[in-house]
């Protein structure tokens, strides 16, 4: 009888993810995700960004979901902090955004806009596009307020 030596992890693969906290006089950009109830946080807002490829690192991974997902990449994308759950490992970038929003373009979600630290505390935000006010992702709420609190 032979012996099946093929690794079997005793839980699932984490998926890691590359989000970016991009600044703006004192607000940060936010995604609200599209309304898919296969994606974490559906209908949340949340940072732009996404899974990474097979060998690409962290910030290769971010730069190439930030063009793909707003048309635009800061030059300067500085390392925050990585966040693990049970369900997914988060690296944490943060630069300054410095394009007006009417000069991205959204290439995925339903909406994009400026939070402000107000929006950030209370933990939802209008959406002009939609009509509707929709929570900010749990996660992205408290790495936002980390990130306030730590650089502020």
């Amino acid at each position: 009888m032979t012996q099946d030596l093929t690794h079997q992890p005793s839980q699932p693969v984490r998926p890691i993810v590359a989000l970016a906290i991009l600044h703006q006089d004192g607000k940060f950009l936010m995604q609200l995700r599209d309304d898919n109830p296969n994606i974490f946080y559906p209908g949340h807002w949340a940072f732009f960004g996404g899974h990474l490829e097979l060998g690409e690192t962290a910030e290769v991974g971010l730069r190439r979901e930030l063009i793909e997902e707003i048309g635009y990449c800061p030059a300067m994308l500085t390392p925050y902090d990585r966040y693990d759950d049970t369900h997914i490992i988060r690296y944490i970038f943060h630069g300054e955004l410095d394009l007006a929003l009417s000069q991205l373009i959204l290439g995925e979600g339903m909406d994009l806009d400026l939070l402000t630290l107000e929006d950030i505390q209370r933990g939802d935000r209008y959406s002009q596009k939609i009509n509707q006010t929709r929570p900010i992702g749990k996660p992205h709420q408290k790495i936002l307020l980390d990130f306030i609190q730590h650089k502020g």
